[in-house]
């Protein structure tokens, strides 16, 4: 076994294709088939159920995954050790929650300043990003900062303050008249879904009907058209307020008021590509010229 089997194991399961992964590797097929092969029989177990959709972990692989990870991270790590921190190269692997409007401003200052590393952009909700971040499947991440997401083996940046809003389509309507529509909520994890429980809670309201939409984008346009009410960051929204396209609806601060802090692992060395990516986070958020902005 040597690192390259690895790589490849982890680059099949992520991209649950064999043929998918030679492409990202740069291989041809039959050698990708034949290292896994040769990875199953060293570890005498089998790593991959194959069906004509792609490749999925069996329960042995799903174990064997999380190591893989955190070795190729090391790895990873070690070869940037010896890069000049001046000009930082390599990989880095970003998340972000979906409604960090102002992200593109810190990631347009990035690959102005640093263009030899190769940054990637995935989202997702908090909980899994922060797990992500945990399991060296991620170097850092934007979430939303909760008693939940704190973590003795990573380091929060924060990055700004903002508010959450109640949203419908109509202006006529008192708070109380707009709960009994239905709820248009993101996906189990996020940060905004966790807040307007808390307030659900607290108020003992049921929702009439609840539907789970995946993406901001079509809960926007779910809301302008009239089928419910979502809860989501005001700075995503206000032009559509400006618009009349929307109302906003505010819940008191602590069930609104929200950090957004970016992630990563705590560790004896941080890659430069890494360390360079916070500080500009920092400076985006000094830069006076900046639309960030607080709601304290």
């Amino acid at each position: 076994m040597n690192v390259r089997d690895l790589l490849i194991f982890e680059t099949v399961a992520n991209k649950k294709s064999i043929s998918q992964a030679a492409k990202e590797l740069n291989y041809v097929q039959s050698n990708v088939t034949s290292r896994i092969q040769k990875l199953e029989e060293k570890l005498q177990t089998r790593l991959f159920h194959r069906h004509n959709r792609g490749m999925i972990l069996t329960p042995e692989g799903k174990k064997l995954i999380t190591y893989a990870q955190r070795i190729t991270s090391l790895v990873n790590e070690m070869k940037m050790i010896t890069a000049s921190s001046s000009a930082p190269s390599g990989k880095l692997d970003i998340a972000t929650v979906e409604t960090v409007i102002k992200l593109p401003l810190i990631l347009s200052e990035y690959n102005k300043n640093y263009k030899e590393v190769d940054l990637t952009l995935s989202t997702g909700v908090t909980a899994h990003l922060r797990n992500k971040v945990l399991n060296y499947q991620l170097d850092g991440a934007f979430i939303t900062k909760s008693s939940t997401t704190s973590h003795p083996e990573l380091v929060e940046t924060e990055v700004f303050n903002e508010r959450l809003v109640l949203i419908s389509n109509d202006t006529s309507m008192t708070l109380e008249e707009l709960i009994e529509r239905p709820l248009l909520r993101f996906s189990d994890g996020c940060g905004y879904r966790e807040k307007l429980n808390e307030w659900l809670r607290d108020e003992q309201v049921t929702p009439a009907k609840v539907m789970e939409l995946g993406t901001l984008e079509t809960t926007l346009g779910s809301v302008i058209s009239g089928l419910g009410i979502a809860y989501v960051p005001y700075s995503a929204v206000q032009h559509y307020e400006k618009s009349k396209l929307i109302r906003c609806h505010y819940l008191p601060s602590k069930y609104s008021d929200i950090v957004t802090v970016f992630i990563h692992r705590k560790s004896d060395y941080i890659s430069p590509a890494l360390e360079k990516f916070i500080e500009t986070i920092e400076t985006s958020k000094h830069n006076v010229t900046s639309p960030f902005y607080s709601f304290n």
